[in-house]
């Protein structure tokens, strides 16, 4: 299975380490195509060696390739919502995971999509039997 995982970099860094644990989680159901989110050391410029352009058919590219995108969407952030966008309007299912305790609300139009499947969760095991329900399935 590819998986594709989105969460926050331009938006702010704050939870790279949240991602790098989740990422380890579905590293255990295949391959993540986006594993270097979750590097703490990237940051909101990490990637300017690459055109904006570069940057955006790479990530699209592996979207596409993805057989799911599992989204944390704590943090705001554009990038994020556009590729649960695209997911969707490509058919990839989109599992959407959210921490409502960060003080913040997750969009209605990523929580009102009827192919977005999304979890609110508080701890991390939370999020990965979210994950593993989910991952059960769309297989």
């Amino acid at each position: 299975m590819k998986i594709y995982f989105s969460g926050s970099i331009r938006g702010g860094r704050e939870d790279a380490e949240i991602y790098a644990r989740l990422i380890a989680y579905l590293k255990q159901y295949g391959s993540v195509l986006t594993e270097h989110v979750g590097n703490s050391q990237l940051t909101p410029g990490g990637e300017d060696r690459f055109s904006k352009r570069a940057i955006h058919d790479r990530d699209l590219d592996w979207l596409l390739e993805a057989d799911v995108v599992v989204a944390e969407a704590t943090v705001p952030s554009l990038g994020v919502g556009y590729e649960i966008g695209r997911a969707v309007e490509n058919g990839v299912p989109v599992l959407c995971l959210f921490r409502p305790s960060a003080g913040r609300q997750l969009s209605a139009m990523i929580a009102g999509s009827p192919n977005v499947f999304c979890v609110d969760y508080s701890t991390e095991e939370e999020a990965c039997q979210a994950i593993a329900r989910f991952l059960k399935k769309v297989k």
